[in-house]
């Protein structure tokens, strides 16, 4: 993760985040803290379901941890209950081999509409979201909030350009902005200006209204 390093020490990017608390202070931490614990709560029974039934489809890991940059650059394990093969990278090389345009569009998005890593019962758990329920310990960790910029890896995050600052302000959401404004139907260009407005705007009202409408 050297590049990583680079962006979280970079001048722009500490002149802007350097001493200062993730976006939202200590009232969005409280909200995060509480509406985590409920969640988990609530939702235990399907949380224990979702683990047997990935374990026993195909015997493999119960969780993906992907490494992604959050508040301040720093890097943690994004938690996702696991929904590719367990040789998903050979599987996705293979497919840009024989898909030159499925490559561009990886490029453009960092999204496949045809993903071949995916499995039959991940393609089920990303079409509810429920992959992500695993975030809801990350944020207990404080490595993420309910409602924040989509976690980036630190390619993604050069992308950003002069708008990284404004990412590496807040702490990465379980949902946010972009989720709730047509996710895979617009460009990435647009998901940097939904993370931008979010930061710049921020209200525990906006939040509340991004979970209603999630």
């Amino acid at each position: 993760m050297k590049s990583a390093s680079r962006s979280a020490s970079s001048p722009l990017f500490n002149s802007v985040t350097a001493g200062a608390p993730p976006v939202g202070g200590i009232s969005k931490r409280s909200f995060d803290i509480l509406v985590a614990l409920a969640a988990l709560i609530l939702l235990s029974p399907i949380f224990l379901l979702i683990m047997a039934l990935v374990k026993y489809t195909d015997g493999g890991s119960i969780f993906y941890g992907h490494r992604r940059i959050g508040y301040n650059g720093t890097t943690f394990r994004c938690l996702k209950f696991r929904t590719m093969a367990e040789n998903g990278d050979a599987l996705l090389q293979q497919y840009f081999e024989e898909n030159p345009e499925a490559l561009e569009e990886w490029r453009a998005t960092r999204k496949l509409q045809d993903d071949p890593r995916v499995t039959v019962l991940g393609t089920v758990l990303r079409k509810l979201s429920l992959d992500e329920l695993p975030q809801l310990i990350n944020i207990l960790k404080g490595e993420m909030s309910i409602v924040g910029p989509r976690p980036v890896v630190d390619e993604e995050l050069e992308l950003y350009e002069a708008s990284a600052v404004y990412y590496l302000r807040s702490r990465p959401g379980l949902t946010g902005l972009w989720q709730v404004s047509g996710r895979n139907d617009v460009s990435y260009a647009a998901r940097i200006a939904f993370d931008t407005h979010y930061v710049r705007n921020w209200s525990l009202t906006r939040d509340l209204v991004i979970v209603v409408r999630t």
